[in-house]
């Protein structure tokens, strides 16, 4: 299994006009063969802040991911909104533990 976890800032100002954006490419997203998860998510303690969590059957289908029409037209929209401080990371995990 594959997890994604990161974050990017997004300006206050920006976020209304990046709310449709974000909307359109999670929906599409959680369509994908082998998405199991995609989310993102506010900062409670800091609104400029989005979280990302991925959960990916495996590395193929991440892989397949990053190459669909919708997380292309998600990096041209992204441009335009003052997207900063982006760090996502892949990590490659088993089922875990529920605690």
């Amino acid at each position: 299994m594959i997890l994604v976890m990161g974050s990017f800032r997004l300006p206050a100002a920006n976020f209304d006009k990046a709310l449709p954006m974000m909307a359109k490419v999670i929906a599409a997203t959680r369509e994908e063969d082998g998405c199991i998860l995609y989310a993102y998510s506010r900062d409670v303690a800091d609104p400029e802040v989005i979280r990302v969590s991925e959960k990916w059957r495996d590395r193929a289908a991440l892989d397949a991911h990053f190459k669909t029409a919708h997380m292309a037209a998600w990096a041209q929209e992204r441009a335009e909104l003052g997207l900063s401080d982006r760090d996502i990371r892949i990590f490659e995990t088993d089922e875990g533990v529920a605690v």
